[in-house]
């Protein structure tokens, strides 16, 4: 398998982390269309040749051609999935006939159905191959192409070891998994866990309990992990521990500033209003926990967050109800 220098790359989503992977992929030498359902905005990026709401000031590379036609984007062999990701069911119904790999590069696990998102593309998409791409990384750090690590996942090494070779630049370096199950669970259960980390910033409850939340948050993703059948390894590596570490201890995520709004006493419903339903944790923490129930995994803290989230409980019960937990318990 291989794509030729200048070889089509597909990115569905033109948000931050969509137009970022767009100019990640022109850097290494593919030509790439870059689909978003409006059209006016698709027009803007255009005109301007950058993405002044999401990633000002810098510039799309000439071999990205914005579209809002997801035909254009669907034609490409390797289409990269950066949509939010309870939208993922939605924009892959959309596709037409085809017969390629879909790389997912949103984090999360479908709300309604608590499905892995490589499990839906089986279900809608049984003849494209599922892949993942996850790691720490910020959007605007990646497009301006200071160095960045993530790991790509797929069923197959070979299809892991194709799609980094086709994705690779100096400044981007991405490391083949064949633990798809551990890289989509990692990537998703992290979202959660800053959410609450992030809370704990937001309530002033120090450093001590920021730390003991995402190492515990750990612990739970390696729980449901390792019961689903992922590898412990998989999940201390950069789609694990690595982006974890990053989005957990820094507002410039969204998990993490979602959270922080909550522990100085915003709503839910405020903040929703406000334009961070992009905050992947709060979706995810439900569909986490619905995951966890089957299979007979307790996840504390995302549940936590589950039932901040809904208005079943508040922060301050929560906190307590953590602290009260059995000692008996390993570390």
């Amino acid at each position: 398998m291989s794509l030729q220098q200048g070889g089509k790359i597909g990115v569905l989503g033109a948000g931050s982390w969509g137009t970022a992977l767009a100019i990640t992929a022109a850097r290494a030498g593919r030509a790439v269309a870059l689909w978003d359902r409006d059209p006016q905005r698709v027009a803007a990026l255009g005109a301007t040749r950058e993405n002044q709401r999401y990633l000002p000031g810098i510039p799309l590379d000439p071999a990205i051609t914005p579209t809002a036609e997801i035909a254009e984007a669907a034609a490409a062999p390797v289409i990269l999935l950066a949509v939010p990701a309870q939208t993922v069911r939605e924009v892959v119904a959309r596709l037409p006939e085809r017969t390629g790999t879909l790389v997912l590069c949103a984090k999360g696990i479908e709300q309604r159905t608590g499905l892995r998102l490589s499990e839906v593309i089986a279900e809608l998409r049984p003849q494209d191959a599922a892949a993942a791409l996850s790691g720490p990384s910020f959007a605007r750090e990646a497009a301006l192409g200071l160095p960045t690590a993530v790991t790509v996942a797929a069923q197959e090494r070979a299809q892991a070891v194709f799609l980094c070779e086709a994705l690779a630049s100096p400044s981007f370096r991405p490391y083949p998994s064949d633990d798809l199950l551990g890289v989509e669970l990692g990537g998703a259960l992290k979202n959660v866990v800053a959410v609450a980390a992030g809370a704990v910033m937001g309530k002033g409850l120090g450093e001590n309990a920021r730390a003991a939340v995402i190492t515990r948050g750990l612990a739970e993703t390696c729980r449901l992990a390792e019961a689903l059948g992922a590898r412990r390894e998989t999940l201390m590596g950069l789609s694990g521990l690595g982006d974890l570490m990053l989005t957990a201890t820094s507002l410039t995520s969204r998990n993490t500033s979602f959270g922080h709004a909550l522990g100085q006493g915003r709503s839910v419903g405020e903040l929703m209003a406000q334009g961070q339903a992009l905050a992947e944790g709060a979706w995810t923490a439900s569909a986490a926990c619905l995951l966890a129930a089957r299979h007979g995994v307790e996840l504390p803290i995302a549940d936590a967050v589950r039932r901040v989230v809904a208005g079943e409980t508040d922060l301050d019960t929560v906190v307590g109800e953590l602290m009260a937990r059995p000692l008996a318990g390993s570390e």
